[in-house]
């Protein structure tokens, strides 16, 4: 399980953005966006630098916090 802060996530269209991002690598697993924590969840064995990667290729940058 990966935990990362996405702090320029403000609104709805961010958060489908965001989850299309993480969707789009087949090993992320089930993915859990809460906007209100700016916060993701992947539950797959993804490396968290492809995470980071997928992210900000759409222009949300992260980092890990767990």
């Amino acid at each position: 399980m990966t935990t990362l802060s996405i702090p320029d996530m403000t609104c709805g269209h961010c958060k489908a953005s965001v989850e299309s991002a993480l969707k789009s690598l087949a090993d992320a697993g089930d993915i859990t966006v809460d906007l209100a924590a700016k916060t993701a969840t992947t539950t797959g064995p993804a490396a968290p630098a492809r995470l980071l990667k997928a992210l900000d290729e759409v222009g949300f940058p992260a980092t890990v916090i767990a």
